[in-house]
C-alpha cells in the first residue's frame, strides 16, 4: 500500500545530484581514491565519446583485486555493453521496478543523453520510510478524532490499536489494552465473533453501560486471501437515543394537546354551536351538514356579518379532512400581492422577498380546507389561477417553476352577488359555476327574529364572563326596541351592541339609555311598544311576531306571496309561522 505512494513521486525527486564520474582509462586506484575523497557509493565511468560504459561501486572494484599491482589495472576492463538509465521524468516506482528486475541497486538519471544524477534503492527506501512516518502520524490524528471508535485485533484477537474515542465510550484506556488479548476484557465482543466466523457484522446496536448506546459493526482483514486482522467501528448514539426518546415524549404531548385543541375547536365550531331555532336556519345547517362530508365546493352568501366563517369552518369540522382550516379575506390582500399570498413564492423572487421563499396559503391548507371570504373581490387574474388550480390540483409558486400538487377543498363567502357580477364582466362565470356547486345564503338577522334573544344571551354572558362581571337584567323596553331594529350589520352587529349595552348598564339593568344612540335614532320613538306586564320572553316574541304578520296580512287581503315581500321574508317561513302560531284565519 505504501509503495503505491511512489505514483506521485518523479526519479527528478528523489535522484541524488552528487554525481562522480571518471574516465575509463583511468586506474581503479585512481577511482578508488576519488571515491574516498568525495564520500561517494559508486562512480561513472564513461569513454572517449562521453559515453557511459558502466557505474562502478567500491565493492565493484574491489572484487577482482588480488594482488596490490591489480589496483593499477583501468577501469575499462569493467565496461559493459548497455548501461541501464532512466529519464528525470519517469515515475519513482518505474525506477524502483526496473532495478528490481534487473538485480541492480542503482540506474544513473539522464536528461539530453547527459547524465545528471542517480537513483538509488536506499533512496527509493527512504522516501518510502519518510512517507510511511508521515501516514503513521496522519492516521493516528484521523483514528483518534473520528467521532467513532475504532478497534483493531490481529488474526489472534490480539489488540492492535484502540482509539481515543473507544477509550471514551467504553472507559478503557489503551495502555491496558494493546498487546493484549480483547478477550480478556470484552469476553462478548463483535470482534471475536467475527474472527471465528470470518464475516462481517454490521449495526449491531447495543449499551457499553448504563445510559450508554452504541451501534457497531466488524469486518475482517484479508492480505491476498488470508485473514490477518479484523477491524471495528463503534458509533456513539447516547445522543441521539436520548433525543430520540425525548422526540417521542414530545410527541406524544403534542398529540395530546393536539387532541385537546381539535376537542375545543369541535366544540367551538361545531353545528350545534350556530346559534338559532328559527327554522331557516336549522334548513340552512341541514344542508350545510348535508354537503359537509364531500368535497364539494361550497359557496356560502349572505349580508356582512351572517355568520358566513361560522359556517365554513363548522363544515371544515364535519368533513372529517385532516389539514388544518386556513382562512384569507380576499378584500383584504393588496392586489399585486394576491398571487404570492396565495400560492407563495420561491426566494429571491421578487424586491424585499425571503431569501428561503414563503408557502402560501394553498399550501398551508393541504389535506384540508381553503376559506376565500369576499371572494367577489378577489382580481380577475387571479380568478383564473384559481380556476387552474380548482382543475389541476396543481399550484407553481411565484418564481418557481416545478408544479406542486395539492389536496385542498374550497370554500368561498361573499355578500355580494355572483351571478349579476358575472353578467357585468366583473367574476368569471367558469369560476362561479366550479364554486358555486353548493349555494348556501344566510338569512339576515331580521328574517330571524325568534332568534335574536338567543344570541342576547349567549352574548352577554360571553362578554361578562372575560371581563368579570355580572350579568345584568334587560328592561322590557330595551328588549322590544331590539327586536324590532333591522340590524343592517346583522349578527356581528348585534354582538358589538351587547357590549355597549353591558358596558353602559346601571345598577345591574340595562335600560333604554344603554343602547347606542344610532339605534335609538334609527328605531325613531314611534316604533317603541307599550312594555306589557308578561315577561315571558318566548311569549312576548310571539305576540310580536302574530300580530305582524295579521297586520300584513291584512294589507294584502290575504295574498301569501305579496304578504311575505312586505315581512321581507321567503314565503316558506310564512308558511311555517303561520302554522307554529296557529293563526287560524290564514291556515
Amino acid at each position: 500500500m505504501f509503495f503505491d505512494q511512489l505514483d506521485n513521486y518523479t526519479v527528478r525527486d528523489i535522484m541524488s545530484t552528487d554525481v562522480l564520474k571518471i574516465h575509463h582509462r583511468s586506474s581503479r586506484m585512481e577511482a578508488i581514491r576519488k571515491m574516498l575523497e568525495h564520500n561517494v557509493e559508486e562512480i561513472i565511468i564513461y569513454n572517449d565519446e562521453e559515453k557511459v560504459v558502466g557505474v562502478l561501486t567500491f565493492k565493484d572494484i574491489m572484487r577482482p583485486v588480488k594482488f596490490e599491482r591489480d589496483l593499477e589495472i583501468q577501469l575499462e576492463s569493467h565496461e559493459v555493453q548497455e548501461v541501464l538509465d532512466i529519464s528525470e521524468g519517469a515515475k519513482a516506482i518505474e525506477a524502483r521496478n526496473l532495478m528490481r528486475r534487473e538485480k541492480i541497486g542503482r540506474l544513473p538519471v539522464t536528461k539530453n543523453d547527459e547524465v545528471i544524477g542517480i537513483v538509488r534503492t536506499k533512496d527509493i527506501l527512504d522516501k518510502v520510510y519518510s512517507k510511511i512516518d508521515e501516514m503513521h502520524e496522519a492516521l493516528g490524528h484521523i483514528i483518534h478524532n473520528l467521532h467513532e471508535g475504532v478497534c483493531v485485533v490481529d488474526k489472534d484477537g490480539i489488540v492492535m490499536l484502540w482509539s481515543d474515542t473507544a477509550e471514551k465510550l467504553y472507559r478503557v484506556k489503551s495502555k491496558e489494552l494493546l498487546g493484549k488479548k480483547l478477550e480478556s476484557f470484552f469476553p462478548t465482543a463483535l470482534l471475536l465473533t467475527v474472527l471465528k466466523s470470518e464475516k462481517p457484522i454490521r449495526n449491531v446496536y447495543h449499551s457499553p453501560r448504563d445510559k450508554s448506546y452504541a451501534i457497531i459493526s466488524a469486518v475482517p482483514i484479508y492480505i491476498n486471501g488470508e485473514l490477518v486482522a479484523a477491524v471495528s467501528t463503534d458509533r456513539d448514539i447516547t445522543e441521539t437515543a436520548n433525543l430520540s426518546v425525548e422526540l417521542e415524549t414530545t410527541k406524544e404531548k403534542l398529540d395530546y394537546l393536539q387532541m385537546e385543541v381539535n376537542k375545543i375547536n369541535e366544540n367551538q365550531y361545531s353545528f350545534d354551536k350556530v346559534l338559532g331555532k328559527s327554522q331557516v336556519i336549522k334548513e340552512k345547517i341541514d344542508k350545510a351538514k348535508q354537503v359537509a362530508s364531500t368535497n364539494s365546493s361550497v359557496l356560502i352568501g349572505g349580508e356582512s356579518g351572517t355568520g358566513k366563517e361560522v359556517f365554513a369552518r363548522a363544515i371544515h369540522q364535519v368533513s372529517g379532512r385532516k389539514g388544518p382550516f386556513v382562512a384569507i379575506n380576499c378584500s383584504a390582500i393588496p392586489e399585486n400581492l394576491f398571487e404570492s399570498e396565495i400560492f407563495g413564492y420561491e426566494g429571491g423572487a421578487f424586491t424585499g422577498a425571503l431569501n428561503k421563499g414563503k408557502i402560501g396559503k394553498v399550501e398551508l391548507a393541504e389535506n384540508g380546507t381553503l376559506f376565500l371570504d369576499e371572494i367577489g373581490d378577489m382580481p380577475l387574474y387571479m380568478q383564473a389561477k384559481l380556476l387552474r388550480v380548482l382543475q389541476e390540483k396543481q399550484i407553481v409558486r411565484v418564481g418557481g417553476e416545478k408544479p406542486v400538487d395539492v389536496d385542498v377543498r374550497i370554500i368561498s363567502a361573499t355578500h355580494r352577488n355572483l351571478k349579476t357580477m358575472v353578467m357585468e364582466g366583473k367574476f368569471r362565470e367558469d369560476l362561479f359555476y366550479r364554486l358555486n356547486v353548493v349555494n348556501i345564503q344566510l338569512p339576515s338577522l331580521k328574517y330571524r327574529v325568534e332568534d335574536i334573544h338567543i344570541f342576547l344571551n349567549q352574548f352577554m354572558a360571553e362578554f361578562c364572563k372575560e371581563n368579570n362581571l355580572s350579568i345584568p337584567k334587560i328592561s322590557m323596553e330595551v328588549f322590544h326596541t331590539l327586536m324590532n331594529y333591522d340590524w343592517p350589520g346583522n349578527i356581528r352587529e348585534l354582538k358589538n351592541t351587547v357590549e355597549h349595552l353591558v358596558v353602559f348598564s346601571k345598577n345591574g339593568e340595562i335600560i333604554m339609555s344603554s343602547i347606542p344612540e344610532h339605534i335609538l335614532e334609527k328605531i325613531g320613538d314611534s316604533q317603541y311598544v307599550d312594555t306589557p306586564e308578561n315577561y315571558d320572553l318566548q311569549e312576548n316574541i310571539k305576540h310580536i311576531e302574530t300580530v305582524t304578520i295579521r297586520k300584513a296580512m291584512e294589507v294584502v287581503n290575504g295574498n301569501k306571496m305579496q304578504a311575505a315581500k312586505l315581512l321581507n321574508i321567503p314565503r316558506s317561513t310564512l308558511y311555517y309561522k303561520i302554522k307554529f302560531y296557529n293563526i287560524k284565519e290564514y291556515l
